[in-house]
């Protein structure tokens, strides 16, 4: 059989082949494409055709392999999009399982910082915030601190904008806000201030330049250091436990006086000495006190009629201590190891 006999009859075959599946174009690939195909058996047989031939075949042979090559592009293509269009189809069947999903879980601190906003509603304390930007007067003035004090200088503060009695800065504490609520209303009050607060430290396992504080203030008539010790008792024996010891020393703050800080026995060893409590038994977790009269009356409150007590502890503390944590910058670090520690915990 000549080639232009087979060129034919291979060419009427193509025309009338009709493909019913993938396998079939692959079957066509194999035959008439590849190294040893017909298209290339046929190139091979045209090396021995004579010159004069060759003119009137190689134009003949040329237009055989680009349909050949056209047929299968075209069927291959065909068979994808069917292929896609049935994929697509599937994925808006609306009755099929919808993909899973990962639920999230609260960062330690913001579990501690709700046990003590609710330990605190209990007692009747409302929870109040301010802005993380201060300035001089709420920061540091309303709260009796001396312009001398070691918390005005740039080595303990974040200055934003340090002028003559106008300093803006990130604020050293909530206390501010216990300012802007004595200000803005009249006595009584009994609210807790938590949010984030900012010192100007080097980082390191025990100190960061950003923190956590809850505050609590409460002024009334009458109020003593007892209410303030029996409240601060309760919340004790609600956080860490019943039987967990409490002592009172003597201590000082601009803004409260008398102060006290307050120390537990140490939840990890129990009082017998451990490297968390250095070996005393105890550690240390809030500042309190009295407050001071001249931050009443900076607050235009009549000292002589109302009395009040505020307190102040890091919830980075308190969380170490509750959940055993070593290093402080676990908490900011966003490692997921450390978090997934926390996903059986709730409240």
């Amino acid at each position: 059989m000549s080639i232009q006999e087979k060129i034919d009859q291979y060419t009427e075959e193509i025309n009338n082949w009709t493909p019913r599946s993938q396998q079939d174009v692959e079957d066509y690939r194999l035959k008439f494409l590849v190294a040893k195909g017909i298209v290339k058996g046929l190139f091979e047989d045209f090396k021995s055709v004579s010159s004069e031939d060759k003119r009137i075949l190689g134009k003949v042979l040329n237009e055989f392999k680009q349909l050949s090559e056209a047929k299968y592009v075209e069927t291959k293509d065909l068979f994808e999009v069917s292929a896609s269009a049935s994929n697509d189809s599937n994925a808006q069947d609306l009755t099929l399982p919808g993909p899973g999903f990962e639920i999230g879980t609260r960062h330690p601190l913001s579990l501690v910082r709700k046990e003590i906003v609710e330990i605190f509603k209990k007692l009747g304390f409302i929870v109040a915030e301010g802005p993380e930007i201060e300035d001089d007067w709420h920061n540091f003035s309303a709260l009796n601190f001396p312009e001398e004090h070691p918390a005005r200088d740039m080595q303990d503060t974040f200055f934003i904008q340090k002028q003559e009695g106008n300093d803006i800065a990130l604020r050293t504490h909530t206390s501010s806000v216990q300012v802007r609520m004595m200000e803005s209303g009249t006595p009584p009050f009994r609210a807790i201030m938590p949010g984030r607060v900012y010192r100007n430290e080097a980082i390191s396992a025990r100190a960061h330049c950003f923190f956590h504080q809850v505050e609590g203030l409460y002024i009334d008539e009458g109020v003593s250091f007892a209410d303030l010790k029996q409240t601060l008792y309760h919340f004790v024996q609600e956080l860490f436990g019943e039987g967990t010891k409490v002592r009172f020393r003597p201590s000082y703050f601009p803004f409260t006086e008398p102060s006290a800080e307050m120390d537990i026995s140490c939840t990890i060893c129990k009082g017998a000495g451990c490297n968390m409590c250095k070996y005393t038994g105890w550690v240390e977790i809030l500042g309190c006190g009295m407050v001071d009269p001249n931050v009443l009356e900076n607050s235009k409150i009549d000292a002589r009629k109302y009395t009040g007590f505020a307190f102040g502890m890091g919830i980075e503390r308190i969380t170490n201590l509750k959940y055993e944590i070593k290093d402080l910058r676990l908490f900011s670090e966003n490692d997921i190891r450390f978090l997934k520690q926390f996903e059986t915990e709730t409240i």
